[in-house]
């Protein structure tokens, strides 16, 4: 009977330090996601999102759009993109992501990360465009499509 509940003792313990071991891993991605900004990142997206939905549905009411946007909340993403960052570090990675995010450089690359990525998107759109002017062009040439 010693050995039953000794061994179930080990058990539980086991367990109880993992649950507690992955708790702190999560907290400290969420810790990392606030502080690069991710959550509010996606707020962002979300208001660029209605931007275009007022521009194609003029007919909506603004108070519809305000009601909508106070439904948004960053805790939403923070939470959906835990387990991916769970996925892909450690907990060790976790603890230098935050440490390096808070280095002078690493505040730098938070505060510039918006702005590289619209640049970055409008010259992957354009890039993008510019094959597949290129591949018409070609698919013209071979007489693989027709003009």
């Amino acid at each position: 009977m010693k050995k039953i509940f000794s061994i179930v003792l080990i058990v539980f313990s086991v367990f109880t330090y993992s649950q507690n071991n992955t708790n702190t891993k999560k907290e400290k991605i969420k810790q990392l996601v606030v502080l690069t900004g991710s959550g509010n990142l996606g707020v962002s997206i979300a208001d660029n999102m209605i931007e275009i939905f007022k521009k194609n549905a003029p007919n909506i009411e603004d108070q519809f759009w305000n009601e909508f946007k106070k439904e948004i909340k960053p805790d939403d993403l923070v939470n959906l993109v835990v387990p991916i960052y769970d996925k892909h570090f450690t907990e060790s990675e976790i603890d230098d992501l935050i440490k390096f995010y808070n280095t002078p450089v690493g505040k730098k690359m938070i505060s510039k990360l918006p702005e590289i990525m619209q640049e970055s998107m409008e010259v992957g759109q354009r890039w993008g465009e510019e094959i597949g002017e290129k591949a018409l062009k070609k698919l013209k040439e071979k007489g693989l499509l027709e003009e």
